[in-house]
C-alpha cells in the first residue's frame, strides 16, 4: 500500500476513535476513566495493521511522533476530555506513540515480534484499571502506587491472551504454532504483569514495552 494512503487511513481510524469515545463519554454518561481506556486499546490494536499498510516503519513512526506531541498538548490544555485523567502526573498518553513507534523500529522485519511486543500495553494495561475498578477487593501498594490483585489478574489473562494470537496468527518470520507460543507468551505475560505492578503511574506504558521487547529479543 501507497505510504500516504497508510497515513490518511491511520489518522482517519485514530481520530475517529477518539469522537466514538467523547461520543460514549457524553451521550451514554461514560467515565473519562473508561473512554481513554477505549481509544487505549483501539489504538494499540492498530499496530496489527501496521506491516499492510506501510512500506517501511518510518510513516508510522512520524505519525506516532505526531501524535506524542498532540497528546501532550491534549494534556496540557485539555482538547479531548475522553482521554483526560484524574492524574495531573499521568503522561501515558505521551508515552503510548512512543511505545508503538519503538517496536516498529526494533521488530519491523519480524511483524508477529511487533505486535506481540505491543499486546501487553494494549489490552493487559487497558483492561487492568477496568477491572480493578469495577472487582477489585484485594489492594496492594507497592511505593506510591496502590492496585488490586483483581486488577493485575486481569492484566496477565488479557496480555496472555493477545500475545499468544499475536505470536501465532501474524505473518513469520519466525513461524510458530498455536502451541509453540504459548512459552514464550506466558513468559513475557507474566513478566510485564510484575513490571505494572512496580511501574509508576504512566511510566508504565514505556517499562511494560521496554520488558517485552527486551524478553521477545531474548527469546527470539
Amino acid at each position: 500500500m501507497n505510504n500516504l494512503t497508510g497515513l490518511i487511513i491511520a489518522f482517519v481510524y485514530i481520530f475517529s476513535l477518539i469522537g466514538i469515545a467523547e461520543g460514549l463519554r457524553r451521550w451514554q454518561g461514560l467515565t473519562s476513566a473508561f473512554t481513554r481506556k477505549v481509544v487505549h486499546i483501539g489504538v494499540g490494536m492498530m499496530i496489527w495493521f501496521v506491516p499492510f499498510l506501510f512500506t517501511s516503519p518510518w510513516p508510522f513512526v512520524l505519525a506516532s511522533a505526531f501524535f506524542a506531541v498532540l497528546n501532550f498538548l491534549d494534556w496540557k490544555y485539555g482538547f479531548f476530555a475522553a482521554m483526560s485523567s484524574s492524574d495531573r502526573a499521568n503522561l501515558g498518553t505521551v508515552y503510548f506513540p512512543i511505545a508503538a513507534a519503538t517496536v516498529t523500529l526494533i521488530f519491523w522485519d519480524q511483524p508477529l515480534l511487533m505486535v506481540a511486543a505491543l499486546m501487553p500495553l494494549t489490552w493487559g494495561d487497558g483492561l487492568a484499571p477496568v477491572i480493578g475498578k469495577a472487582y477489585g477487593r484485594h489492594p496492594y501498594t507497592i511505593g506510591s502506587t496502590t492496585r488490586t490483585l483483581e486488577g493485575s489478574t486481569g492484566f496477565f489473562l488479557a496480555a496472555f491472551i493477545a500475545t499468544w494470537l499475536a505470536l501465532w496468527l501474524m505473518p513469520p518470520p519466525p513461524e510458530l504454532t498455536l502451541v509453540a507460543a504459548l512459552l514464550p507468551a506466558l513468559v513475557v505475560s507474566l513478566a510485564t504483569t510484575l513490571t505494572e505492578a512496580v511501574s509508576p503511574w504512566g511510566l508504565d506504558n514505556l517499562t511494560i514495552t521496554a520488558v517485552a521487547v527486551v524478553l521477545l529479543l531474548l527469546l527470539f
